[in-house]
């Protein structure tokens, strides 16, 4: 496809699709609800709109695109609820673009393998139950039905992300360098996709995916977290970790073990990926903090 492209939620995944999408010749709208990171996207290529999804009025000047990507996150100081972000927000940038002429012909929707729930560590796939019934999982739920049974349901396809991870997003690393113990379960186990894969299965699924279709987005190789820090310990040097009991609210938010089975994103959206483990994400990252700037 090469007609223009709106993003909505330009961050740590978002930005790096638009980029692509501009290095590729594209004219790329980028929505956010700072100027001055308005002026950042502008300097980068893209087309900055200044609105926020969970005020209506302020989506009045979205533009008609031909693919849509929504990977909103929800940062932490936003007083906004994940409802108000993943279903009403949603559904509110929906309308506006349905109602333009001509509507967006691809919908990208970046959900959660959280959706699934707890599968007492069984593989899991796109056919799997969403079992989640609490935290922004369950909301992600309803996001994902409100956006098959909107006008533009038919042009769309939900994206399933497992944990997210790459360069300054390695949860608990300053903790890890500094000694520190680790509030965890070394025997949890996480499904991971390196942000810089995710961002090329996105790309394909524009091209490649099914619409109406969902699509698993992890690198297929689950690892306990234990053996996950243990070997960024190895990597950097550093003891290896000790592990402390979780307060109970952080139990609950990792709780849903699972093993996400990513065979259809690698057959249909025919995704190579260059980080086909945690091994080779970490080593990348690691080589990344110790020679900046290098290319990896």
């Amino acid at each position: 496809m090469s007609g223009p492209a709106l993003v909505v939620g330009c961050g740590y995944l978002g930005l790096r699709v638009a980029r692509r999408w501009v290095a590729a010749g594209r004219e790329v709208f980028a929505v956010t609800r700072s100027a001055q990171r308005a002026a950042e996207l502008a300097a980068l290529g893209l087309r900055p709109i200044l609105a926020d999804v969970t005020r209506t009025a302020s989506l009045a000047g979205l533009p008609a695109a031909q693919t849509v990507l929504y990977a909103v996150g929800r940062d932490p100081p936003t007083p906004a609820s994940p409802y108000a972000i993943y279903v009403e927000g949603l559904t509110a940038v929906l309308d506006r673009l349905a109602a333009l002429d001509p509507p967006p012909s691809c919908v990208l929707f970046v959900s959660s393998t959280g959706v699934y729930g707890d599968a007492a560590c069984q593989w899991v796939d796109e056919s799997s139950p969403c079992l989640a019934s609490e935290g922004t999982a369950a909301v992600l739920i309803a996001a994902e039905a409100a956006l098959q049974n909107h006008r533009l349901g038919p042009s769309s396809t939900v994206l399933r992300l497992a944990g997210l991870y790459g360069p300054g997003r390695l949860p608990k690393l300053a903790d890890l360098l500094a000694g520190r113990p680790l509030p965890a379960d070394p025997q949890a186990v996480l499904n991971l996709i390196h942000v810089e894969d995710a961002a090329e299965a996105l790309l394909a699924a524009e091209v490649r995916g099914r619409r109406r279709g969902v699509y698993n987005i992890a690198d297929g190789h689950p690892v306990l977290r234990g053996d996950f820090y243990r070997h960024l310990a190895e990597l950097t040097g550093c003891r290896p970790p000790e592990f402390i009991s979780p307060t109970a609210p952080t139990r609950r938010h990792r709780a849903g073990h699972k093993r996400v089975d990513n065979r259809r994103m690698l057959e249909e959206l025919q995704v190579r990926l260059a980080y086909p483990t945690y091994r080779e994400g970490l080593a990348s990252i690691v080589a990344q903090l110790r020679h900046p700037g290098a290319e990896h």
